[in-house]
């Protein structure tokens, strides 16, 4: 019976350590490797793309540096504001229609501000490369679309997110005080 023992642990071990090797060579082999071109425009903007053919499906991110870190104490929401301004529409692609053209064919479109960026996420099965970019244009020349009354209504409409998520929700300013104690006063996340 001792013998039985000493030779079912002798095993276990010997089973551990291939396991272990093996589990080394599958790790060795199975790193994620994305091709990837990246490269710089004139104005600075960086572009990274990478083409898998796997999926009929076009989609691309735009980040932007800019977020709640980048304001002032007493003087913020900007860059929130800025990521709802923008859904608005431009002088070549009117109010809602971005939406129509994106959801009609099964895609989607959203955005978020955190501390350090302003992202804009776009998703839609594959349509004619022209046509996707002239609708990614509104990110370039919104500028001369916002008015008194758009500004205003974004401006309502992110006040009312912040009631919703922070002034009128329990635990709501729980990330506020948290920052509050984790950073020094002259730090930027001191202020979310």
């Amino acid at each position: 019976m001792n013998k039985f023992r000493v030779f079912r642990k002798i095993l276990l071990i010997i089973a551990i350590i291939v396991a272990g090797s093996a589990c080394k060579k599958a790790a060795d082999n199975d790193k994620l490797k994305i091709s990837y071109e990246k490269y710089a425009m004139p104005n600075g903007l960086q572009v990274i793309l990478h083409t898998d053919h796997s999926d009929p499906m076009i989609s691309y991110a735009i980040m932007y540096h800019v977020g709640s870190s980048r304001e002032i104490p007493g003087k913020t929401g900007f860059a929130h504001l800025f990521e709802h301004l923008l859904f608005g529409g431009s002088e070549n692609v009117p109010t809602g229609t971005f939406d129509k053209i994106i959801e009609g064919v099964g895609g989607n479109n959203n955005g978020f501000t955190s501390r350090d960026i302003t992202a804009y996420l776009k998703c839609s099965l594959r349509m004619p490369l022209k046509k996707y970019y002239g609708l990614s244009q509104i990110e370039w020349d919104f500028h001369n679309s916002v008015t008194q009354r758009s500004l205003a209504i974004q401006q309502n409409v992110v006040q009312n997110e912040k009631r919703q998520g922070e002034d009128n929700s329990p635990y709501g300013f729980t990330d506020y005080v948290i920052c509050k104690n984790m950073y020094p006063a002259d730090h930027p996340y001191n202020w979310k």
